[in-house]
């Protein structure tokens, strides 16, 4: 645990380091507890699992009327266990092992990608489609809607609709999207946020991507991520069988072009002669090991400047030979839980493209 802290801070630095203002989620949440409104509809949640019995629920309801908010965001967080409370709390109580979470910790916040995307200057709060990830929407819905921080900020979507996930939406250009279907973004996900950015004026175009549902390539930025205005890193093994089904519109009307490969569709969307592709890896071996590493899921911070975890060494140098700056972080641990840079960032507002 404190190997990825440390990791985490180091990457936090890097980003600093190169002009960005980083936010913690956890820090955003604590401060969107001070206000009552956001404290009981959170609170209110987690005591409507019906686990916990009525007896139980009172005492939990209890403990965390008295908590002070950064203590009740770590509970939201990290979970509530067994033995942090000391009193019955009756049946349930009692026979739960001493071991269990009275409320269920949420290890996979650490990817705050998934949970919401901007497009512009609107923000989606998405619907995941995992049932152990579900209730981290809760917090950043809250977050969205009653942090002064974000004061005005119009939802494009809400954890209410059909499943759409982060990770699954690339912004390829000012007003052309690409989204992911499959496992955790389905057809119905992809069509509704279409529809929604199209209506709002906040892109002209929306691919919708098939991908395979592998543990590898479980949303669309395991396989390929923006590095540049016109260059994508990409896992060669897909590059030539993506495709994609282009949406356009007109207000609410959709209209569905037949699927084409996707390097072909994207680039006429983008209004460029081709998109650029440098492959993970260097040679079929080392490509899967470095996709199943992350070496795809880069986190852009400009053009040509991308952070990606050290331990991709052939992919890393293949960006560089194609111009693109490297920032090296450590991933040892982050790693583990399958997900890069991109995957621990959710960008709230980039400067535009010049």
């Amino acid at each position: 645990m404190s190997r990825a802290q440390e990791e985490h801070d180091a990457f936090a630095e890097a980003l600093r380091s190169r002009g960005v203002e980083v936010l913690y989620l956890a820090d955003l949440l604590a401060e969107t507890l001070t206000l009552p409104e956001a404290r009981a509809e959170l609170t209110a949640g987690v005591l409507s699992a019906r686990r916990l019995g009525d007896s139980l629920r009172a005492v939990v309801a209890g403990y965390l009327a008295d908590q002070e908010p950064g203590r009740l965001g770590e509970i939201l967080v990290a979970g509530l266990a067994h033995e942090e409370i000391k009193s019955s709390g009756g049946l349930v109580y009692e026979m739960m092992d001493r071991h269990e979470f009275v409320i269920d910790p949420l290890p996979n916040l650490l990817f705050t990608r998934d949970s919401s995307v901007w497009v512009r200057d609107r923000v989606a709060v998405t619907s995941l489609a995992m049932r152990a990830r579900r209730r981290e929407t809760t917090l950043t819905h809250a977050i969205y809607r009653h942090h002064p921080r974000f004061a005005g900020a119009e939802l494009l979507f809400d954890p209410s609709l059909e499943h759409v996930e982060g990770g699954d939406v690339l912004v390829l250009a000012p007003e052309v999207l690409a989204i992911g279907v499959g496992e955790r973004t389905t057809p119905a996900g992809a069509e509704r946020l279409a529809q929604r950015v199209i209506a709002a004026g906040l892109a002209h175009t929306v691919l919708a991507v098939p991908i395979a549902q592998e543990r590898a390539t479980m949303h669309l930025d395991t396989v390929c991520t923006m590095v540049d205005v016109d260059a994508v890193v990409m896992y060669p093994n897909l590059a030539d069988s993506l495709r994609a089904w282009t949406i356009t519109g007109d207000g609410d009307e959709l209209r569905v072009r037949p699927p084409r490969p996707f390097l072909e569709a994207a680039a006429d969307a983008m209004g460029i002669d081709r998109l650029r592709v440098i492959d993970t890896g260097l040679d079929p071996v080392t490509a899967e090991r470095e996709q199943w590493d992350d070496g795809n899921n880069t986190l852009a911070i400009a053009p040509r400047l991308c952070v990606a975890y050290e331990r991709n060494v052939e992919t890393n140098a293949q960006l560089e030979r194609a111009g693109i700056e490297v920032v090296r972080i450590s991933g040892s641990e982050l790693g583990s839980g399958r997900g890069g840079p991109r995957c621990m960032s959710c960008p709230i507002q980039r400067d535009p493209l010049r």
